[in-house]
């Protein structure tokens, strides 16, 4: 049977919150503590505390705890900031959690306290081992941290998914969700209900088959074809390249029908004969192995196993991709072209 005869399957629909379904008071009078300061640690800190809630800061020294300083925060160890705190926010890196949750976090929390998340990846995969009493919850924006920060500014918001993994012995962990995404502004927009492991499985797998990996591979293939038929790396860097942006733009803004009915017919009908040959049966089995190494667990094994280990397989194909000529003829593109603004330019 191929994919073409298998039947379609009822999604799970999400349920969607906003304005007074989001209420912030599940945050007032309550103390919160924000662990790590990077770009999405940052828009939530100062989106919470323009909120008028009572956010601390724990930060490991280095960039993240003086660009919070800068910020007007009192910066304090993870250790510190978890203490007497009603909710703990871990914007850490998922590989990270483990050991300084063991280390400095667990400790430290207050009974009944609830720890929340970004990102289900530690808790799905069982990387923390999270006392009974306390509460587990998570909410995810989505986009990036300048643009959840830009949002707010401007009285507006961005979506964010919610879940409730564990209730707290309190029995506010819900509550205390909710104040978070209304305090980040996600309740202008919308909040989605969702679980550790669907929003886990989902964000990996459209970062490795899309936005990330499939995408840079791709860009590779087609450059690499291109360059070796004769063609001048410019123009290939360009076509394949430069120009994904303005395509991803149309996709966002319009979506696919709305992009397709924007660009030139010849455009539109070269990607229609284009993914008769892409789209096959073949693309589909590596898209299912690549979800089962996700959703088995494989995945996340070696990404922590490679951390342990100094990230010596992470190092190696960073070099890799690093040494690729692509690179060095993407810096004479972009070279060549107007420049972008410094707010695009923080998440590049």
């Amino acid at each position: 049977m191929t994919r073409k005869d298998m039947p379609e399957k009822t999604p799970k629909t999400a349920r969607v919150r906003r304005g007074d379904d989001v209420p912030l008071s599940g945050l007032s009078d309550r103390r919160v503590a924000l662990l790590g300061y990077g770009n999405q640690g940052r828009a939530h800190a100062l989106n919470l505390r323009d909120s008028k809630i009572d956010v601390r800061v724990g930060a490991r020294e280095g960039v993240g705890a003086l660009t919070a300083r800068r910020d007007g925060f009192k910066t304090m160890s993870l250790a510190e900031a978890t203490r007497d705190a009603d909710l703990v926010i871990l914007a850490l890196p998922d590989e990270a959690q483990p050991a300084l949750f063991r280390d400095e976090i667990r400790p430290n929390l207050s009974p009944g306290a609830t720890i929340g998340f970004l990102h289900g990846f530690a808790i799905h995969h069982d990387m923390l081992d999270v006392p009974e009493g306390i509460g587990v919850v998570m909410i995810a924006p989505k986009g990036p941290g300048v643009t959840l920060r830009d949002r707010f500014v401007e009285g507006a918001g961005i979506p964010c998914l919610l879940s409730v993994h564990a209730e707290s012995a309190r029995g506010d962990a819900e509550a205390l969700a909710l104040g978070w995404a209304a305090g980040l502004g996600c309740g202008r927009a919308a909040v989605l209900d969702t679980t550790f492991a669907d929003e886990t499985e989902t964000d990996l797998f459209g970062e490795q088959v899309i936005l990330c990996g499939g995408l840079n591979a791709l860009v590779i293939a087609a450059y690499e074809t291109l360059v070796d038929a004769g063609y001048p790396p410019e123009l290939a860097y360009i076509e394949c390249c430069h120009e994904v942006k303005q395509v991803a733009d149309l996709i966002q803004e319009r979506g696919l029908a709305g992009m397709r009915a924007a660009i030139s017919n010849t455009a539109e009908f070269g990607a229609y004969e284009a993914m008769k040959v892409l789209d096959n049966d073949g693309l589909r089995a590596q898209f299912s192995t690549i979800l089962e190494d996700i959703r088995n667990g494989s995945f996340a094994d070696r990404m922590v196993d490679d951390h342990r280990g100094g990230g010596k397989a992470m190092n190696r194909a960073r070099m890799d991709t690093a040494s690729h000529s692509i690179e060095e003829t993407g810096r004479f593109v972009r070279s060549l072209m107007p420049p972008l603004d410094d707010k695009s330019r923080e998440d590049l």
